[in-house]
């Protein structure tokens, strides 16, 4: 009996320690999240802090919710208590748990880390102060290119002063260690390509719910990465959701969606991409196993360079922040018009999103960084024959950047020489053996065409004439909003 009782004890006593220990850390991890907010001095929307069991109960009670659960009922052999677990289960695929230490330490330092090892980063902004006449408590949606599976990191750094930004990442995230960092960082997931209406109600209603409490949301409107370099037609889902908060006046009058133009001189997946474009073309690409032991290749050469000192970062990773877009003011416009966007039926109100979307589409194009790369490129695809001299180079180089300035394109260092500007693209270039030099000029190799266009196409829309030559060799599609640019040039303030 001494025994039995002595045993209870000491688990009782651990059951103390344990609870002690748990309530200390928690404790610790407040007080250091604290230091962390004033020490930099971060605007965090309060809403990232709510614990996730709460935000999944007031999902849980939303009305929305619960009609959508009675419609797959009645659609599908389901029972009710099978459908509410279904969106148990969807509930804690999206909703996130912020964490403050997670986002502004760990983030923060291994995104400078490896920002800083491949990259020179630059940000630079559409107008000096582009915040300017926003109201503090504004609910602010960035817009995005998508180019890298590095732009969520590149986008966070730079914003990482004065806002943390919740993303919508799509499934390829969905694998152990990076489920659970992005949802340490408060980015929700979402299945694209996934058509049941019960999900789509679920994650309208979290994206409604976050929006309504002013949670900052990063989207990348062509709801994918592009594979060909140029931007994709633009994608509503997610920002009809969002957008649907309007219908509050409150809401609506704070509101405010911000373009953000994102480049590379090297996207580290763009050998990916290129194949995964070949493969919906048709064209036979290597399997699994190969497209593996490229990427061991990869880490292995590099690593090779870092321990032998011959390590080269990949030049530029550019973000431009674009001027604020009202929602108000939109609605206004259409009001204006005799649209009432909220009571039009749902097959004529999704057309004017999408027009939205396309305009913030192509104030996104208009402020596209052009870094060295790119611009080095371009120059080249726009010549017929695999061997261009160096001074015919220099020289369309020099004529494009005029036609970028035309266009208040935001060009990198648009002062500096042009030699200087094509060396640090040639380095870049002659390391990844797309182009050679032979003699007074340079020889584009064979495997070196298709980067050269997938690094032009990111700046096409902004060339006028040459990139309509551009366009007509590579029969590259223009889309409307890009065709409207071209008439009236790229979208200002």
């Amino acid at each position: 009996m001494a025994r039995v009782i002595a045993a209870l004890l000491s688990l009782l006593v651990l059951a103390v320690a344990a609870w002690a220990t748990r309530r200390s850390l928690h404790g610790y991890a407040r007080r250091a999240g604290r230091r962390t907010v004033m020490r930099a001095r971060v605007r965090i929307d309060r809403y990232k802090l709510t614990r996730k069991a709460y935000v999944i109960d007031a999902l849980l009670a939303d009305d929305a919710v619960a009609d959508a659960v009675r419609a797959h009922v009645a659609d599908t052999n389901d029972s009710e208590a099978d459908t509410w677990r279904r969106v148990r289960r969807y509930l804690d695929e999206i909703v996130p748990f912020f964490n403050i230490l997670a986002y502004y330490r760990l983030g923060y330092w291994v995104s400078r880390a490896a920002l800083g090892l491949f990259y020179k980063v630059s940000v630079e902004y559409e107008r000096p102060d582009p915040f300017r006449g926003v109201p503090r408590n504004s609910v602010v949606i960035y817009l995005m290119n998508h180019r890298s599976n590095a732009d969520y990191v590149l986008v966070a750094y730079v914003m990482m002063g004065a806002v943390s930004i919740s993303y919508a990442v799509g499934e390829w995230a969905r694998a152990f260690p990076l489920e659970v960092l992005f949802k340490s960082f408060g980015s929700y997931f979402i299945r694209r390509r996934y058509r049941e209406p019960l999900y789509h109600a679920v994650l309208q209603a979290y994206v409604q719910l976050i929006t309504r409490n002013s949670v900052t949301q990063g989207i990348f409107p062509e709801g994918g990465l592009t594979r060909d370099g140029a931007l994709r037609p633009a994608k509503i889902g997610l920002l009809d959701y969002a957008l649907g908060v309007a219908r509050d006046p409150d809401v609506r009058a704070r509101m405010y969606v911000v373009p953000v133009g994102i480049n590379y001189d090297r996207v580290i997946e763009d050998r990916t991409l290129l194949r995964e474009l070949e493969t919906k073309r048709q064209v036979p690409a290597r399997d699994r196993i190969a497209q593996a032991a490229s990427v061991g290749r990869f880490a292995l050469s590099n690593l090779g360079r870092l321990v032998t000192r011959r390590w080269r970062r990949y030049g530029r990773a550019a973000v431009t922040i674009g001027t604020p877009v009202s929602v108000d003011a939109w609605l206004a416009g259409l009001e204006a018009q005799g649209i009432a966007l909220f009571e039009a039926p749902r097959a004529d109100r999704l057309p004017l999103v999408q027009h939205f979307c396309d305009d913030v589409l192509q104030r996104i194009g208009a402020i596209i960084p052009v870094t060295p790369v790119p611009l080095a490129c371009a120059a080249l695809a726009s010549f017929d024959a695999d061997y261009v001299t160096r001074a015919a180079l220099l020289e369309r180089m020099s004529a494009m950047r005029d036609v970028l300035r035309e266009f208040n394109a935001r060009v990198l260092q648009a002062d500096r020489d042009i030699e200087e500007t094509f060396d640090r693209a040639y380095r870049m270039l002659r390391m990844r053996r797309v182009i050679a030099r032979t003699g007074v000029g340079f020889l584009i190799l064979p495997k070196g065409r298709p980067l050269i266009r997938y690094y032009a196409n990111s700046i096409v829309h902004l060339l006028g004439p040459f990139g309509e030559g551009l366009r007509a060799r590579d029969a590259l599609p223009l889309h409307d909003w890009e065709r409207d640019a071209l008439v009236r040039g790229p979208a200002t303030g």
